[in-house]
């Protein structure tokens, strides 16, 4: 009930402090929230995991070698694991917090229920960019990986007035926005489509590593890993952070909380089983790539696996024909599904009021939010379709480690002031553990460059505006009815 003016509140009742940003999110509610939510649940925890690993698991292995080898060599494949160790930690926290509050709003929900309403903001805004921001920077890649196989298979391109955008000597990027559309088509028939598709897709991105590392080590030589160290422990650490990125999008399954059949005991499963997966695969493709060519053919090339299998095994254009087509998928499946996330993050949004209510709406037929995949997708592709990214897309990585770095504090905070809320996962040795987190995010961003956090806070100026004009004011925490 709504107090109108001029009369008490009900009895037991507070007016909400108007103003406020360090109000919070009861954890009750957004579990109560989650469990009536209108979405439906239609994913086990295979579908989950295979979300996150179709987040993850994108461009970057099929040309991230050839960036990244020069700075460590051989060691390349510690850094590997040392990149997926760093992210574990984070994993662990996003594992604990997703069977907690199994809810569409992911590192957000979280941010709100420990660290107040402006900083579950800035943690949502950064979402934002995050996920919109990259997904339009793997369409433009998508689009490129389109060109290169028509290259290969009929010897024809596209002209670069339609496949780049101004000031990248094009006039419109159509592959880049064409694949933001067919996402959305897809996304807009269902969850559990659009989890059969990324199945699918999964599928064949991870058949084309597969291969790739079998044709490799037939050219395996052990020698080509020796000295292990040639960098030093400086440069497998150098390594490692370039590696990072390549491990974002394994939080993916915590966006489909409200969507997962049985979210608090598949989350905490799919997060992790994604991350040992993605880094297994990691590994896999480092050491036959570097078994099968010495590192120091590496530098100044940014060899591609379709190149590295060229000069080590040969094969004409047979390799570079299928590792294109690997790619082609693996670009569409990040497409579709940081999409997803990016659509449930604003639902999430929308249901506290911080965005207008239309982004929460769903569809009583498909259990989607049509109007949110709509306006999302639209602004995605005019953004892949016109806006060289350049390093604006740089700013994706600042605004996942914020997020990762509110989740492991969550973890903490949340200890001290829930400890009796049920947990179907805990993570192992806390705080240890998720403090651990913090200081390995604190320093993954100390690496980024000026024009990176140039970038970010012009975002982040202008959503404390967005904030101060709408949000603050629309809060249902801002509202006569809720306790604060």
């Amino acid at each position: 009930m709504v107090d109108t003016v001029g009369t008490r509140p009900e009895a037991g009742r507070r007016r909400p402090r108007t103003g406020t940003l360090t109000r919070r999110q009861p954890v009750q509610r957004l579990v109560g929230e989650a469990a009536g939510s209108p979405l439906k649940r239609t994913m086990g925890v295979a579908q989950l995991t295979l979300l996150s690993v179709g987040a993850t698991l994108g461009t970057g292995i099929f040309v991230v070698l050839g960036q990244a080898v020069p700075e460590a060599g051989p060691a390349i494949v510690v850094s590997f694991v040392l990149a997926g160790v760093t992210a574990l930690f984070s994993a662990l926290s996003y594992a604990e917090l997703a069977g907690m509050i199994p809810g569409s709003g992911s590192s957000y929900s979280y941010a709100y229920a420990t660290l107040g309403e402006l900083v579950a903001w800035v943690c949502g805004w950064c979402l934002i960019l995050e996920y919109g921001v990259s997904v339009a920077a793997v369409a433009v890649g998508w689009g490129q990986y389109v060109n290169e196989l028509l290259e290969l298979t009929f010897g024809v391109t596209l002209p670069a007035s339609l496949s780049a955008p101004p000031g990248a000597g094009g006039t419109l990027n159509i592959p880049a926005a064409l694949i933001v559309v067919l996402a959305m088509v897809v996304l807009l028939r269902g969850a559990r489509e659009s989890a059969v598709a990324n199945t699918v897709m999964v599928s064949v991105k991870i058949a084309a590593l597969v291969l790739f590392c079998a044709v490799a080590f037939t050219a395996f030589r052990a020698g080509n890993f020796h000295p292990l160290f040639p960098l030093g422990a400086a440069g497998m650490s150098a390594g490692a952070a370039s590696l990072f990125f390549s491990y974002i999008g394994f939080d993916a399954a915590s966006t489909a909380g409200e969507e997962a059949r049985d979210p608090q005991r598949d989350l905490p499963r799919a997060i992790i089983l994604s991350l040992v997966l993605v880094t297994a695969l990691y590994v896999l493709v480092a050491v036959a790539a570097l078994g099968a060519m010495p590192w120091k053919q590496f530098a100044g090339t940014e060899a591609t696996l379709s190149e590295v299998l060229v000069r080590s095994v040969g094969g004409g254009n047979l390799w570079p024909v299928l590792l294109s087509v690997g790619a082609v998928v693996a670009t569409t499946s990040v497409v579709l599904t940081v999409q997803y996330g990016q659509i449930r993050i604003l639902f999430a949004m929308a249901r506290d009021g911080l965005v207008p209510p239309l982004f929460a709406k769903v569809h009583p037929r498909t259990g989607v939010p049509r109007a949110n995949t709509v306006i999302v997708s639209g602004f995605i592709a005019v953004l892949a379709a016109l806006v060289p990214l350049g390093s604006l897309a740089d700013a994706t990585s600042i605004g996942t480690l914020f997020a990762f770095m509110l989740v492991n504090l969550a973890v903490v905070l949340l200890r001290r002031r829930s400890p009796g809320t049920p947990r179907s996962f805990r993570v192992p040795f806390s705080p240890v553990t998720p403090l651990l987190g913090v200081g390995f995010c604190v320093y993954m961003l100390g690496s980024l460059g000026a024009g990176t956090w140039i970038a970010f806070g012009a975002w982040m100026a202008a959503g404390l505006v967005v904030y101060g004009l709408y949000g603050n004011r629309h809060s249902k925490l801002n509202q006569p009815e809720d306790l604060v």
